[in-house]
Parts: structure tokens; sequence; C-alpha cells
């Protein structure tokens, strides 16, 4: 049976016999040398990339955003710019403009009914008491409106621009968060994967993503590339696309570096996703493009 391999250095992917099964072959287009697995090891004792999409076979990816769209799009794209994936996150305008909509109406009800309770009670303590009340409970209730009536926003990940074969998803889990904002990463064969959980108060000066196994482990961290730099975007933003928001990941309990994100220089928005550096794949390649995704359209870039 023929044995399906792809080149971790240029992404190539390419068929062999399976007599070369546990020999070592050199890639033809950039001649790194490839291990051909066993020809009798399953997938419980091969190393593989992730799933059986061979999407994911390679440890690097470019991510190219749609910029003309009102939701956010983006192409997954192998070094030669041919493409992977297809990635949406709708934006739900209509049903976030009726909860805007909705949350205007009941403020204006709110104020009509304070406006009748201050003429019933004049101008007396009571009535400004009253009146207070009534505005704040207003407020909470509008705020309250307007989170259940938007939707979570997904991101979903196809093999086809059609959109009729998903690979991944990856769903929002709640809706607001003050702190705390988890995402829940699954795939149509294996079911959930992992987590990402990101903290809004540590952002406001480095921005650092949680990735946890499907366990709830805690095993790597994805985070700005530096203090400094952190420090300095917070103050002068991206200073006409200098100061660009770059990512690393991290094994928080050696700080070795197994993957980049980084921002290329280019007329349209379009990002490098580098895993070469985790040889042993700590980090499993449909998190990591999940993750590639949720570092730009999560963070808004």
């Amino acid at each position: 049976m023929p044995i399906q391999l792809v080149c971790d250095a240029c992404g190539s992917d390419f068929t062999v016999k399976d007599e070369l099964s546990g020999k070592k072959l050199r890639c033809s287009k950039c001649q790194n040398v490839i291990q051909v697995p066993n020809a009798g090891m399953d997938s419980q004792t091969t190393p593989a990339y992730a799933g059986s999409s061979t999407a994911f076979h390679r440890d690097r990816f470019l991510i190219n955003q749609k910029k003309l769209s009102i939701s956010e799009k983006y192409m997954i794209l192998d070094e030669s710019d041919r493409p992977l994936l297809y990635v949406v996150r709708p934006a739900h305008f209509f049903r976030r403009l009726l909860a805007i909509f909705v949350c205007t109406i009941f403020i204006i009800v709110c104020i009509v009914i304070s406006v009748i309770i201050a003429s019933a009670f004049g101008n007396s303590e009571a009535g400004n008491a009253i009146g207070v009340i009534f505005g704040f409970l207003s407020m909470i209730g509008a705020i309250a409106i307007l989170i259940l009536m938007s939707p979570k926003r997904h991101v979903s990940f196809y093999e086809d621009e059609a959109k009729t074969k998903p690979v991944l998803h990856v769903g929002q889990d709640q809706k607001f968060s003050l702190i705390h904002a988890w995402y829940t990463v699954s795939c149509p064969e294996n079911g959930e994967l992992g987590r990402f959980m990101k903290n809004y108060l540590y952002n406001f000066y480095r921005k650092r993503w949680y990735i946890y196994d499907s366990d709830g482990t805690n095993r790597l961290l994805a985070q700005e590339d530096s203090m400094i730099l952190s420090l300095l975007r917070r103050f002068l933003g991206p200073f006409f696309g200098i100061l660009r928001t770059n990512y690393i990941i991290v094994d928080p309990a050696s700080q070795h570096v197994i993957g980049e994100f980084n921002r290329k220089f280019s007329l349209f928005d379009k990002y490098v996703l580098d895993m070469s550096a985790d040889r042993s794949l700590e980090l499993d390649r449909r998190m990591a493009v999940a993750l590639a995704v949720m570092l730009d359209t999560g963070e808004r870039r």
C-alpha cells in the first residue's frame, strides 16, 4: 500500500512505495531528509501532524485575511500560495443591528417612564432617588438585552471554498466575559481537541493566550514576542506598521520557543505561522492553525 509523505521543510506532499517504509529519503524539491514511517505502524505509534486532512501536514502556513467582506474571512495557504483551507467568522450583521435597535427602543421607553415618574413626584428627594435607581436598573437592562441578543461568533474552517467540507471549528464559549475569554477547538473526526483562554487584564501590557489540552491541562502559551515592544504598541499603536504585533509560542516550564506567528510586510495583511521549531510535534497543527486565526481575529489586529 503506498505511503503518503509531506515534507516538513517545504510542505510538498508525495507518495512513495511501501517497500521504502522505515527508510530515509530526500525531498525532491528542497532536499530535506524525510523519515518514511513503517508501513505496519498505525497512527497511535507513528507521529502525525494531525487528522486525515493533508492541509495540516506541514510546519509553515500563510494566513491571508480578505478585507472586503462583512464577515471576517481568511485563506490558509502553503508556502507556494496554494489554498489549503477557507476560514470564516460570521459577523451576524443584521442580528447585531436588531440587538442595537431593540436596546435603543428599550432605552427610549425607560427615558419616557423616568420622565413620567419625575412629573408624578415633582422635584422631591424621593422622586430624584427613584429616578436614579430606575436609570441604573435601565442601564443594566439595556446591557443585558444587548448581550442576550448578540450572537456568539464561532470560527469555521473548510477544505473547499464552497464550505461543504468542514475540518475544524473554534467555538466562542461565552457571549460576554469581564476577565477570561474561553474558546473550544473541535473537529468532526476527533471531537474536542483543546481550548484557548485569554486574560483581558493581563492583555493590557502584554497579550497572551493559554493553550489547553482536551483534558484541561495547560501546556503551552502564545504571547507577544517582546515585553518592551508590547508596551510601545500600547502607547504608539502600530506606528505605521513598524511595531507589528508578532507572537511566539512557548513551553511555560522551559521557555522553549516552538513556534512563531509573524506579520509580513505586504500590501494586504498576511501572516506566517512557523512551527518548524516544534520537531516533536508538541502542538497539534490543527490547534496551531486555529490559534493563528484567533490571534488575528480575536485581537482585532
